[in-house]
């Protein structure tokens, strides 16, 4: 490989322009299939069988008019005043709007959705009220006719006393047989009452159940108004919502603030923002500071910059025929930038030590390419194999979050190991400070640094073990809050505050309770069909046992299915859609089985934003573990092939493990406990984006393979020249310290920029990633693992004969084809 890249670096240096030429032409066509086959971005995150999936198929196929996705749009009054009728009117007129665009089914106007469930319940209230009195007047009706019994009696008594009752017995038994009569006509009454008071108290039940729920706040300032798209939620198009936003904001009431929810808000968040491109300025500070020349600096963001672009053109090239999530792009962005950067970098600084050393201008761009190059391909296969990984997971998303990421780092490997090599050859010796060319023009030449110098004297057994305890300690203190992680989507609550989705969730948390953001819909499967006549009083019966449970404010009947086998329902929880209390309430809901009328027990299935938020998450904390075996499983393949040892991979790993482990301390920490939340700006702590720690692992454990190959294969290298032991890990960490502390402060600063970014799901990616990278390469790379194989001493490197036979010699570093093409005086 070594030898192939030398090749390759020399041939681009020697026709720099056609590698100039054909990389352009790469961007173009990118340019012409993205334009021709781009579809548009999901910004919904779903996942197909899950237990939300399910019930949401069987409300579509035996449910009237339940098959759809649902969004909400809110109107508030802007002083609090309750709306007029103008405003109401002209609310109304608006919806009317938007339930003619397409792919829209139905918009409930809620003044007159909440005027018919205030009918209801006051019709409700006076067919009660009229049974209570009905009943009353039956009461009083059979304690006359009992009085009228008992005053016969007595007459007939008085009468045998008197002996007169032979006189008197047809006038009793003309009263008698009135009563008798009487009596019959209230016993049909009381039958007729009594047929009437059973779906009537079934009634009753369900309006209590469904008092919690409204369409128009109680003091008449905030309504809500459904909107049910004809297609699931996933599918609706952003020219749908884009075209529903607009209407909106082009109503213009007078008095009346009008926000859809984030379901229809939720756009495409942007790729480079303010954040992003002050990432890019820090990261060429950090190159400026490195190279010393303008130009030097520029390299590195040319090549990156231009492969961030031909690998997200091609990527979203195929969005017309796979479903990309909007956050997708965005992290092949994030990818391309950092190593793009990283690997340019390695080639250029190693171009430049040669250089100075006095190697000929082609020369040490074939002698960096097959070298630093080399070791790039190698650290770049990690990190691809990695993200090529997460498809094992069996998540669809993830598999083509992987992927995508995995097409940025090749573009970026191919750039590096091409472009690179071409631009040094335009470039010429101006990649050199000018000190340093008048310096080489004047026959001196560089000390070779990768000679053991009086500087490489090893650390001290004492710091070693000091060093590697406070560490380790620290990076497990950091890593205690991830004891608490809770995994979730983002909401409305997480959106910026300035924007229309997190403005509708407050309105609703504030009008209309926590729970009105992310109601459940419940399906009721019964053990047998029931007659049309049934199915108020099983929807009392089962809606009764919904309601007993305690984070529950209200159940409101949908209906039942055609076959009459199933009954839905609308539960409003108590708390909010990523709240603790309602994940309890998904899974509690799905263990009961409640009482039939008949003594049956029905099977109760549960959909909606919050219940499949639950499934997602639960499904990738399932995984997690499967993938992270798979991680470190590979992290020990490839390093004992690299490394030719078994305790390195082995200290590696673990390192690694632990900066992950802190990663994930920080970021529960900031995003779910509310640590320092101001100042990433987290105006919402919640769960922890529940795909986040599977993506993050997959990244930074290539990221870490990447530091702990540039570092201790030259201290590898210098021990297998004849070291000691402990002198080659001190010789290897301060010849490699400057270029990768350099490229971590790069790729640091690319990822911190995105956590400026004003997307739920962006902010902690960036964050994750920026500060998994600041662990590993600054506390495991550069302290924990030299203080760990300055302990280890020669033992670091045994490696069992046998297996010394079977592992390839892979020579990352090039090592054979220095020896083969030595640094040479250009004249």
């Amino acid at each position: 490989m070594a030898e192939l890249l030398f090749r390759i670096g020399r041939l681009a240096a020697r026709r720099p322009w056609t590698v100039v030429v054909a990389w352009l032409g790469v961007l173009a066509l990118n340019a012409v299939t993205y334009v021709s086959f781009a579809g548009a971005l999901s910004t919904s995150i779903t996942l197909p069988d899950t237990p939300t999936t399910r019930v949401s198929q069987q409300l579509e196929r035996n449910f009237e008019g339940t098959g759809g996705g649902n969004a909400t749009i809110v109107a508030a009054t802007s002083d609090g005043s309750a709306f007029t009728t103008d405003q109401r009117r002209e609310v109304s007129a608006l919806l009317d709007r938007v339930a003619e665009v397409d792919d829209v089914s139905d918009v409930a106007d809620p003044f007159a959705t909440q005027d018919r469930l205030d009918s209801s319940a006051r019709k409700v209230a006076a067919g009660e009220a009229e049974l209570k009195e009905g009943l009353a007047r039956l009461r009083e009706a059979q304690a006359q006719i009992d009085l009228g019994r008992a005053a016969i009696e007595q007459q007939r008594e008085q009468a045998r006393a008197d002996g007169t009752l032979d006189d008197v017995r047809r006038q009793l038994d003309a009263a008698g047989q009135q009563l008798d009569d009487g009596q019959a006509e209230l016993d049909r009454q009381r039958a007729r009452v009594e047929e009437q008071s059973a779906p009537l108290a079934d009634g009753v039940t369900l309006s209590d159940l469904s008092s919690g729920y409204r369409t128009v706040s109680e003091d008449g300032s905030a309504a809500v108004a459904n909107v049910t798209f004809a297609v699931p939620i996933t599918e609706v198009t952003l020219e749908v919502k884009t075209e529903i936003e607009d209407l909106v904001a082009g109503a213009d009431i007078a008095g009346v603030e009008l926000h859809p929810s984030q379901d229809i808000a939720q756009g495409v968040p942007s790729i480079l923002g303010p954040g992003e491109v002050a990432g890019v300025v820090i990261a060429a500070i950090a190159l400026f500071v490195v190279l010393g020349t303008l130009l030097g600096a520029a390299l590195p963001l040319v090549t990156a910059l231009l492969g961030v672009g031909v690998a997200s053109l091609a990527s979203l090239s195929f969005s017309g025929v796979v479903e990309f999530v909007s956050v997708t792009p965005v992290l092949g962005v994030m990818l391309g930038l950092a190593v793009g950067i990283d690997y340019s970098l390695f080639i250029i600084n190693r171009h430049r030590r040669q250089l100075k050393q006095g190697a000929g201008l082609h020369e040490s761009i074939g002698l960096a390419n097959g070298t630093s190059g080399n070791a790039v391909v190698f650290a770049g296969v990690t990190v691809i194999v990695a993200l090529l990984a997460l498809n094992v997971t069996g998540v669809g998303f993830l598999g083509l979050m992987g992927t995508v990421g995995a097409v940025a780092v090749a573009v970026a490997i191919l750039m590096a190991v091409t472009l690179t090599p071409a631009v040094l050859a335009l470039v010429g010796p101006r990649i050199l400070r000018r000190r340093e060319r008048r310096r080489l023009a004047s026959g001196e030449e560089a000390a070779d640094d990768t000679a053991v110098t009086e500087r490489d004297r090893p650390m001290s057994n004492r710091r070693a073990l000091t060093t590697l305890g406070l560490g380790v300690v620290a990076l497990l203190a950091v890593a205690a809050p991830a004891t608490q992680m809770r995994l979730g989507l983002p909401d409305g609550s997480t959106q910026p505050p300035d924007s229309s989705g997190y403005l509708a969730h407050v309105v609703q948390a504030d009008k209309f309770g926590e729970g009105s953001n992310g109601p459940l819909l419940v399906v009721a499967d019964l053990p047998a069909a029931i007659a049309q006549d049934d199915v108020l009083a099983e929807q009392a019966t089962i809606g009764s046992a919904l309601g007993q449970m305690w984070a529950v404010d209200a159940v409101v009947p949908i209906g039942a299915s055609r076959d009459r086998t199933a009954l839905a329902f609308q539960v409003v929880p108590r708390g909010g859609p990523s709240s603790q209390s309602t994940q309890d309430l998904v899974e509690d809901l799905r263990r009961l089985t409640p009482t039939t009328t008949d003594g049956g027990r029905a099977r109760l299935g549960v959909a909606g934003n919050a219940s499949a938020n639950i499934d997602i998450s639960g499904q990738l904390s399932d995984v997690l573990p499967v993938y992270l075996v798979l991680v470190v499983g590979l992290s020990l393949l490839i390093l004992v092939v690299i490394f030719r040892s078994i305790l390195v991979p082995l200290t590696a790993t673990l390192g690694f493990v632990l900066s992950l482990l802190a990663a994930f301390g920080g970021i529960t920490a900031i995003f779910q406990l509310g640590f320092l939340a101001d100042l990433f700006g987290v105006h919402a702590p919640g769960p922890v984006l529940s795909f986040l720690p599977i993506i993050a692992t997959g990244i930074l454990f290539g990221l870490a393979m990447d530091y702990q190959l540039f570092l201790v294969s030259g201290m590898r290298e210098s021990y297998a020249h004849g070291a000691l032991a402990r002198v080659a890990v001190q010789h290897g960490l301060n010849a490699g310290r400057a270029v990768v502390t350099a490229a971590a402060v790069i790729m640091i600063s690319v990822f911190a920029g995105f956590v400026f970014s004003h997307d739920a799901t962006i902010k902690p990616i960036g964050f994750g990633l920026a500060f998994g990278v600041l662990l590993d390469a600054f506390v495991v790379r550069m302290l924990l693992i030299p203080a760990a194989m300055h302990l280890l001493g020669e033992h670091a490197w045994w490696l069992p004969r046998w297996l010394d036979r079977v592992l390839p010699d892979v020579d990352v570093e090039g090592a054979r084809l220095e020896r083969t093409h030595p640094v040479h005086h250009s004249g």
